[in-house]
């Protein structure tokens, strides 16, 4: 089963590209299947992980960003694959 882990925060005013190298910098204790970085506007990162596990299985995550870097807390879902098209 392909699991999606999906990561997504907004950086405080003026701290985009900052949050971005930020989330780009961290390392994970083992490497995913893939591994894909995004922006948007509003400053918002997202990254995605993908993983060859079960649905619950323990699994890295990108901690969360230093307070000051962010408008809030990180958003965080899990995805089961269903079909790659």
């Amino acid at each position: 089963m392909t699991v999606a882990l999906m990561w997504e925060a907004r950086a405080a005013e003026g701290r985009g590209e900052d949050l971005l190298a930020w989330a780009r910098a961290q390392e994970l204790p083992r490497e995913p299947l893939r591994r894909e970085t995004f922006r948007a506007p509003q400053d918002r990162v997202l990254v995605l992980t993908w993983w060859d596990a079960p649905f619950d299985a323990e699994l890295p995550e990108l901690p969360e960003p230093e307070a000051e870097l962010v408008t809030r807390a990180v958003h965080r879902w899990r995805f089961e694959s269903v079909a790659v098209d």
